[in-house]
């Protein structure tokens, strides 16, 4: 039985049945044996598909938002967006698959050879809880529209929110089983990996989960896909637009209570502008609501599990305890629920925990910089590379950064963000492979050479 707690007042929701491992594999099979109809689809029929889907998620959308806000506690003005970005996701796919998909002629000795991209067969997809509409989608919507079949296993806290994307998949019309949901305890996961009818795998989450999945998925010889976590930097240059630096920074490390991967989350200010920007963010913050994720005011829900919320206040009485000063938060609420108050933390340094380790909450990290250099080998400084921002007026000395930054992505005076016309990963301890964009619907098809004499 998966049971989620809402993150808002720590009651249990109504549990959810989970299949045994029998139940596992059957579903398994019906996924699979629904792949050989499904690739003899052509592109415009799966487009159809998809674009019922979206329809759908459109027209559920509150209800949708309503169960990840009870489920994992986003507030319901961010649940909605997010129905609609998944609902939308489907629907570029459903417009561009065949383009990127298209046969790539090549110049050899034959008469004519070209690379044809076919599906690989059922994938499974590992979900977190931090987006459940959003992340879902982002896998499914390539990976379909490119013919294969999809079996999605949902973080055990979603339930709820993870059936009503496979309702959707129901009430729109899809054919039977081209999309699966798996409700699995987390140890029937590696069963459900080593299913030889599973052909890849696409993981996100945590660093160490995803050495787990990726070390099942090589003994199996099974290409996968791991999206974990990241520690992103944003460089702050004397030269920045602080105000809007302010507002887009605050905005990446609050968003969905500061839980997600690519958040800003160590903002690595130049000294000259450092005290000011310090300022600006602190204003900012401090103005946040904290409360109930169904109200249409809140800002910023709680902390989706009590062990994350434990987990964050020990990061943050660590790094103060190592010498930071905490200018906002930093402390445990005695109300019920799982809340963590905006916190603000200068003075780190990259030796304390919140420099170290990914901080997986609504706190900020502001970083002092002697320079240019200084600010890019700090933020080179750590075992990830996910995400990283640069604020400057200055486009060469930006762009010169970017290629500097080991990260899978760099957004210059902008926010990080996930967009499905353009593709999305790490490096280092941030995963490999990409989702989304050209890039991404090809990490799951075989990508065929045809030589002709």
């Amino acid at each position: 039985m998966l049971v989620a707690t809402n993150p808002y007042n720590g009651q249990q929701l109504e549990g959810f049945p989970s299949l045994d491992k029998n139940q596992m594999y059957a579903r398994i099979g019906d996924a699979s044996a629904a792949f050989t109809g499904w690739r003899a689809t052509n592109f415009a029929e799966r487009a159809k598909v998809l674009q019922a889907v979206a329809k759908q998620l459109r027209a559920e959308k509150h209800d949708i938002a309503k169960l990840m806000a009870l489920e994992m506690g986003k507030p319901i003005k961010e649940g909605v967006p997010e129905v609609e970005k998944a609902a939308t996701c489907a629907e570029y796919y459903a417009d561009h698959a065949e383009a990127y998909l298209a046969d790539e002629t090549l110049p050899s000795d034959a008469s004519l050879s070209y690379v044809t991209y076919q599906p690989l067969g059922t994938l499974l997809g590992i979900l977190p809880w931090n987006a459940p509409l959003w992340l879902a989608f982002r896998y499914l919507a390539p990976a379909l529209m490119a013919g294969n079949t999809c079996v999605m296993k949902h973080d055990p806290h979603v339930p709820q929110s993870a059936q009503a994307i496979a309702n959707a998949f129901l009430k729109a019309g899809a054919p039977d089983n081209i999309m699966v949901n798996l409700p699995l305890e987390t140890p029937e996961v590696e069963l459900a990996i080593r299913d030889p009818r599973i052909a890849a795998v696409s993981f996100t989450g945590s660093n160490s989960a995803g050495k787990k999945v990726a070390a099942i998925a090589g003994s199996e010889v099974k290409p996968c896909v791991l999206e974990l976590g990241g520690s992103d930097p944003v460089l702050v240059l004397n030269d920045a637009n602080l105000e809007q630096a302010a507002d887009i920074i605050c905005l990446s490390r609050i968003i969905n209570a500061g839980q997600s991967c690519i958040a800003a989350k160590r903002v690595i200010v130049e000294a000259d502008v450092h005290d000011r920007f310090i300022e600006l963010v602190e204003q900012r913050l401090g103005k946040l609501r904290l409360g109930d994720p169904l109200q249409a005011d809140t800002d910023i829900g709680p902390i989706a599990r009590e062990d994350l919320q434990l987990n964050l206040h020990r990061q943050v009485e660590e790094t103060i305890a190592a010498g930071a000063k905490c200018r906002l938060g930093g402390h445990l609420p005695e109300e019920a629920g799982f809340f963590y108050p905006v916190t603000l933390l200068t003075g780190v340094t990259p030796t304390m925990c919140a420099f170290q380790e990914e901080t997986f909450g609504p706190v900020m990290v502001i970083i002092k910089a002697d320079d240019v250099d200084h600010a890019l080998e700090m933020a080179n400084d750590t075992e990830y590379g996910l995400g990283a921002g640069i604020w400057t007026e200055n486009a060469s000395l930006a762009k010169s950064l970017a290629l500097q930054i080991d990260s899978g992505q760099v957004a210059i005076n902008g926010i990080v963000k996930t967009d499905p016309r353009l593709p999305s990963g790490g490096i280092k301890g941030s995963g490999y492979g990409r989702e989304l964009g050209p890039q991404g619907i090809k990490e799951f098809v075989n990508a065929k050479q045809i030589w002709i004499k």
